[in-house]
């Protein structure tokens, strides 16, 4: 085996004072809400908001001078591609970083803010990686693999050195897997630590490339799909990844969108902190599979917090729906004057804020003296929107939720 204990050791003193030494905390409320005592190894306080950054400097830190003399190059469009280009800028390293045409302008812009040069090239991830190693062999620059590589992986490993060392009465470690190096360091670190820790994966619906190989199955065409989780959206995981998980991972959990949706609500809401898709992939696999870690002392990685702002406030608000917290009601009545004024005094009156109003004449299964309005309306919680349909009902104005 490529990586070992004594690497990932060498690579946590080789980068300690250069990366943040994330906390690792019990958090109460998530312990009540699953039925585990949940530890969070929040990965998200690193510079560039993910755990990427500690394979990246690893792999740095180990070139030769004409290697750094001569540069890097690396083919990412999220967190691999800030981690590389931020590590490099302060060692003086020049960086290349290959992005798919696609990749959002936030995180090409953050990439070239942190000194690498940005090359837009290819429709896909797939076509982005041929063209960066084509670039490799014409410049003569080094290779920085996101997850294939044995130095990037025992760098994500001193994770697992960390978490033991600061809760050795962890019985189980949820790690997301994508290309499998964050979970190849910390099972290597973990098992030799304690042999008798259990370290579990965790993949999407649409993308269960390990899961699928580790049951014997071609992992590609059971893969695709736009998943909120796109850090570990990968079809296929790296062969040092899943070698490591045929030997060490104990199982590969399947979580849904839903899941992940409540898991980057909760960390919102209960922790007071951000998280991606993919970084809270650890805490919707407890979601989704309570019994699996009833009773026991779970340790779990944030490993990365860089959402986009405009999908983090759709994943909150659609979160208020789910709880009937916002809701949408559709009334039918006379079309007369002072109708609405009604409708909203009974609303107001119980406490409910009413968001937005549309009202139509002209709907055919609406009468032609009636009148059809479709309010959207804030309140505390389903109780509360029961209370207020149940006021609407005795008013005469039964409505239906849309």
């Amino acid at each position: 085996m490529h990586v070992t204990l004594d690497s990932i050791r060498a690579a946590a003193a080789r980068i300690e004072g250069r990366i943040i030494r994330t906390p690792l905390l019990m958090s109460k409320t998530l312990s009540d809400i699953i039925g585990a005592e949940v530890w969070v190894k929040f990965e998200n306080f690193q510079f560039t908001a993910a755990f990427k950054e500690r394979g990246a400097l690893n792999k740095l830190l180990l070139l030769t001078e004409a290697e750094r003399r001569n540069g890097v190059i690396a083919m990412s469009a999220g967190n691999h591609a800030q981690g590389v280009a931020y590590h490099a800028s302060r060692l003086n390293i020049p960086a290349t970083i290959v992005m798919p045409l696609g990749t959002p302008f936030t995180k090409v812009e953050h990439t070239r803010k942190h000194g690498a040069r940005v090359v837009l090239h290819g429709d896909n991830l797939s076509e982005a990686t041929t063209f960066a190693y084509q670039l490799k062999d014409r410049e003569g620059l080094t290779f920085v693999h996101p997850y294939d590589d044995a130095d990037v992986i025992s760098g994500q490993g001193t994770i697992g050195i960390e978490m033991l060392e600061d809760a050795p009465q962890l019985e189980t470690l949820v790690v997301p897997i994508g290309g499998g190096g964050l979970i190849g360091g910390i099972a290597v670190a973990a098992r030799a630590m304690k042999n008798d820790i259990e370290v579990v994966g965790v993949q999407t619906r649409m993308f269960p490339s390990m899961h699928a190989e580790l049951a014997g199955k071609e992992p590609g065409p059971l893969c695709g799909g736009q998943t909120i989780a796109e850090g570990i959206a990968v079809k296929q995981a790296g062969r040092l990844g899943f070698e490591i998980a045929k030997e060490l991972v104990r199982d590969v959990l399947i979580v849904d969108e839903d899941d992940l949706e409540q898991a980057i609500t909760l960390f919102c809401n209960v922790e007071k902190t951000v998280a991606e898709g993919a970084g809270a992939a650890g805490l919707a696999a407890l979601l989704a599979h309570p019994q699996r870690f009833s009773g026991k002392k779970v340790g779990i990685v944030l490993c990365g917090g860089n959402i986009d702002s405009r999908l983090l406030a759709s994943v909150l608000t659609r979160a208020l729906v789910r709880e009937k917290r916002i809701v949408s009601l559709r009334i039918i009545g006379d079309d007369r004057p002072g109708l609405l004024a009604v409708v909203s005094k009974v609303i107001g009156d119980l406490g409910g804020n009413i968001l937005e109003v549309a009202h139509n004449r002209l709907a055919l299964d609406v009468p032609a003296k009636g009148a059809e309005f479709d309010i959207l309306m804030e309140t505390r919680d389903s109780r509360h929107t029961q209370e207020i349909i149940d006021a609407l009902v005795a008013a005469g104005y039964p409505p239906r939720t849309i």
